[in-house]
């Protein structure tokens, strides 16, 4: 079990001070956040107690134009910066993983707090950034790394630290919904809502980690470390993405009266040894209409949270853009600023309950088969008998003719991950199925 060390008493710097702002990077987040931070500066100083004022700006090429920042601000020496006696809190919007890991536990290591919009550093590398926070008795914040605008991380840190968290589950990419979205509302295939979603904006030239579910698995092993206590990185997650989710995949599921989201699903599980341990994955899901999820629609976000005694909450709202995001991260500067004013530390991570990471085969979950099998006598039955066979009840099934042969829908009861992916293995050897046009989970509820 990993404990922090104790904190230092942090006096404060005492009401009216002014509190130093490093701000690294100046794309579609930096340059919003420094706008932010400039218009509704007065604001910002009642509600710290001081003025927060910005030492410098740090980017990779200083002769670009930089609309809204006097040239004196500018500087590509990032490190230099974070080190300045004059900066109290580092913010951090420059995306990647390398070099925003070095420049960040640079500044922790200098006495700065940090406040970073960076999901994929915060989940591959939340353990040695908090370790560096907890050592230099200064604050680590990172609401904007996981759904933008949407408050879940505080909530999760704070609100919800005296309940038990049973499961985490949302939409939390933009891309990949609005994508799924579009394909439900029009028919439309997968490349064609893609490029649709290219052309809007809503997906980058290269949309590869979005679409294959890398974004929201670090999302996802934000909110399981948080939820449950218990470190959990990207590499720790489940991850597939959409793909391979066809036009048919959503006529099938409309006539099911379900949708198919990309979740992030996090939650405790009995493990076969009969341990509880983290199971957290991102894969395409199929939900009930009825589902509070099944209403998110174009490029929204939202995570929905079950807790023993707070019961289910949902929060929704933009999960990316510059705004939206901004917004998160001038928060979490608030906090960050006032800490500095008034003295004492935000929440860190806490890590006590050490749970194991369960093997994604334990987890427990639904299956929707797709296939196409011969028209003849006894092919049921003997379909029926490969799920018995690994203890697997269906739930239902559905037969469509389908040109010479049969196209065959099964929805099976609750079993193990493993279970099921094997009984689809023997599925595509048996000589009846010609073949398997998908195999989609359902949501667990």
């Amino acid at each position: 079990m990993t404990s922090a060390p104790a904190p230092s008493f942090n006096p404060g710097k005492g009401i009216g001070s002014p509190v130093g702002i490093a701000l690294l990077g100046y794309g579609t987040v930096g340059s919003e956040v420094m706008r932010l931070m400039t218009e509704y500066a007065d604001e910002l100083e009642h509600r710290i107690g001081g003025p927060l004022q910005i030492r410098g700006v740090a980017v990779s090429d200083k002769s670009k134009p930089r609309p809204g920042v006097p040239d004196e601000l500018l500087t590509d020496d990032a490190f230099s910066l974070v080190k300045r006696d004059d900066v109290d809190i580092v913010v951090e919007v420059i995306g990647g993983i390398d070099y925003p890991r070095k420049v960040v536990l640079a500044a922790l290591k200098a006495g700065k707090s940090v406040v970073t919009a960076n999901k994929a550093l915060v989940a591959a590398h939340a353990a040695e950034l908090a370790d560096a926070a907890d050592e230099a008795n200064v604050d680590l914040y990172f609401e904007a790394a996981v759904a933008a605008a949407i408050p879940v991380v505080g909530p999760l840190r704070r609100s919800l630290a005296g309940d038990q968290i049973q499961s985490v589950m949302g939409i939390v990419n933009g891309t990949t919904n609005f994508i799924l979205d579009a394909m439900d509302s029009s028919g439309a295939g997968y490349d064609e809502s893609l490029a649709e979603a290219t052309r809007l904006g809503y997906a980058e030239a290269d949309p590869t980690a979005d679409v294959e579910g890398h974004d929201a698995a670090s999302k996802a092993a934000i909110l399981a470390s948080l939820a449950f206590h218990t470190r959990v990185t990207s590499d720790d997650v489940y991850c597939e993405g959409i793909t391979n989710i066809s036009a048919e995949d959503i006529r099938a599921a409309k006539q099911a009266d379900h949708t198919i989201k990309l979740l992030a699903i996090c939650e405790k599980i009995t493990d076969s040894n009969g341990e509880t341990a983290i199971s957290v994955g991102v894969h395409p899901t199929l939900i009930p209409r009825s589902h509070p999820l099944a209403a998110v629609n174009k490029s929204f976000n939202a995570i929905f949270v079950e807790a023993e005694a707070a019961g289910r909450l949902m929060f929704y709202g933009n999960g990316a853009g510059g705004a939206p995001t901004a917004s998160a991260v001038l928060g979490d500067v608030v906090g960050a600023a006032r800490n500095k004013v008034h003295g004492g530390r935000a929440p860190g991570e806490s890590t006590y309950a050490n749970l194991p990471i369960a093997d994604y085969g334990e987890t427990p979950t639904r299956y929707h088969v797709d296939m196409e099998v011969e028209d003849r006598v006894g092919v049921l039955a003997d379909l029926a008998q490969l799920f018995a066979d690994r203890g697997i009840s269906l739930r239902t099934i559905r037969q469509e003719e389908s040109g010479e042969g049969a196209r065959l829908i099964v929805v099976t009861h609750q079993a193990r991950e493993n279970s099921l992916a094997a009984t689809v293995e023997a599925l595509k050897d048996h000589p009846a199925v010609k073949s398997i046009n998908s195999v989609i989970r359902l949501e667990r509820g």
